[in-house]
Formats: C-alpha cells, structure tokens, sequence
C-alpha cells in the first residue's frame, strides 16, 4: 500500500528554480530520500527503489548533494556483508 504526501508551495518556487512543476516533485522526492539516508532512517537500496533507480546511481547521486556515503549504516551494512561472506 503506498501513500501520498501533499507539500503546499508557491508556484515562484519551482519558477525560481528554472524548473518544470514536474522536475521540481522529483527534486523534493530525490533531495527528501538523500536526507532520510544521511541520518541513517533508510538504507541506499530503499532510497533507490523509491527513486526508481539503481543502489549504484543513488550512491553517485548524493556526491551531486555533498553527502557522504560513508554513514553509520553503511558501515552497519558492510559489517553485516563481511559477516555472511
């Protein structure tokens, strides 16, 4: 089941940023997954599932917004992929 969430905004904001009503929903979307993954709520695999992308172009992607893909989860990850090697 998914579910929607509805951000109220004005139409200058989208037009500020030189961008397409469409392009700037995605750039919400992409620029809100980025954050839950800095703070280690989601994993990279979710965040590039929801972004209809692969985990290898999500973890090119945070470069483009100065995030580290080095987190405590990763670490977590790698830990956890060493284990059951």
């Amino acid at each position: 089941m998914e579910k929607q969430i509805a951000i109220s905004y004005p139409e200058s904001l989208a037009f500020s940023l030189k961008m397409e009503q469409s392009e700037f929903e995605h750039e919400m979307k992409t620029i809100s997954l980025i954050k839950l993954y800095e703070l280690g709520k989601i994993s990279s695999g979710m965040a590039s599932t929801l972004l209809n992308i692969s985990r290898l172009e999500f973890l090119d992607l945070l470069s483009k917004y100065s995030v580290s893909y080095i987190n405590e989860s990763v670490t977590n990850e790698l830990e956890s992929d060493f284990d059951n090697a």
